[in-house]
């Protein structure tokens, strides 16, 4: 059967991943897989697309692909993140979308986890008692009644605030509009931010990277927050200052932080790597930046992408556009 409009895979697809993109846009496109073709092979497939579909545009396309794809109306990350785009490359008549709420359940349990762990001084006790130490008595902190701020109120943030409520938590949500659909107890925007850090005794980061976030949180912002507040980021590591944020730990060993992204991550040319000695300090719990992988989620997040695209090729609204004004 000839397909009149074609939609190109980059990202690894295969087994499962295969039958999802094939499955959700039978019908209305042939799909093609560029990976692992030789170079003027995937340029001449891009060139007849329509959609294209990737996670990691720079590492999966050849130089210059995208700007000769002249048919290319639609690019679809599998990625819920879209700063690390190369923005130069990708001409500005094409549509982007970013794979918004793909993980955002599993990455608010993980936010869960974390707040809980810290809420309960979990490593603070767990060291004490290997030293020896038995401080039955020193107070713990609770989410009943406690201000959980929600720093970016979309899919991770609506997720959490789910997680958080029944435990009594009050949530502060801040998106772009200042509005929400969810019961929340406070609703702005980061014109409210001093606000909204003097009130939280959580502080969840779960914004994207783009100009007006870079930097978002220094030693000023850090030091409006309660000395027992817990900041938690699933975000990206940059909207905080790195070095800011050790020395408010360091100097306010009440207050904790859970990291799950980093300043330096590693890249197929370096390894990980923090510019201050985090894990020295016994208020901080880190994850390698795997708070959203759970069996089966980028099956999940495969379907939502390709159905995405779907929704393209049918002429209906699609989710997740991506501003590139936000970031160039």
């Amino acid at each position: 059967m000839t397909h009149e409009r074609l939609v190109a895979v980059s990202y690894q697809a295969d087994g499962e991943f295969t039958r999802i993109n094939t499955e959700v846009l039978d019908g209305q496109a042939e799909v093609v897989f560029l990976h692992g073709r030789p170079q003027g092979e995937r340029r001449e497939m891009l060139a007849r697309a329509d959609a294209l579909i990737g996670w990691d545009l720079r590492r999966e396309l050849p130089s210059g692909a995208l700007r000769e794809a002249s048919r290319l109306r639609f690019v679809q990350l599998l990625s819920a993140g879209a700063d690390a785009l190369d923005f130069a490359a990708i001409p500005p008549r094409l549509v982007l979308a970013s794979n918004v709420g793909a993980y955002a359940e599993p990455i608010a349990e993980h936010v869960l986890a974390m707040t809980l762990a810290l809420a309960r001084r979990l490593p603070q006790r767990h060291a004490g008692l290997a030293r020896g130490e038995f401080n039955q008595w020193q107070p713990l902190l609770t989410l009943d009644g406690a201000v959980c701020a929600v720093l970016g109120f979309g899919g991770i943030g609506s997720a959490t605030a789910r997680l958080m409520r029944p435990f009594g938590a009050r949530i502060h949500a801040v998106n772009s509009s200042g509005v929400t659909s969810e019961p929340v107890d406070f609703a702005g925007t980061l014109a409210d931010l001093d606000r909204v850090l003097a009130a939280a005794d959580v502080l969840v980061i779960a914004l994207p990277l783009t100009k007006a976030t870079r930097g978002l949180l220094g030693a000023r912002e850090l030091a409006l927050m309660k000395p027992t507040a817990i900041l938690v980021n699933v975000s990206r590591a940059a909207i905080v200052d790195e070095g800011a944020l050790y020395a408010h730990l360091r100097g306010h060993p009440e207050f904790c932080a859970g990291i799950d992204t980093w300043w330096h991550e590693p890249t197929p040319d370096s390894g990980f790597a923090t510019g201050y000695p985090f894990f020295d300090l016994p208020n901080l719990i880190g994850s390698p930046h795997n708070s959203g992988i759970v069996p089966g989620v980028l099956v999940s997040a495969a379907r939502r992408a390709a159905t995405n695209v779907r929704r393209f090729l049918d002429g209906e609204p699609v989710t997740g556009v991506i501003r590139r004004e936000d970031y160039l």
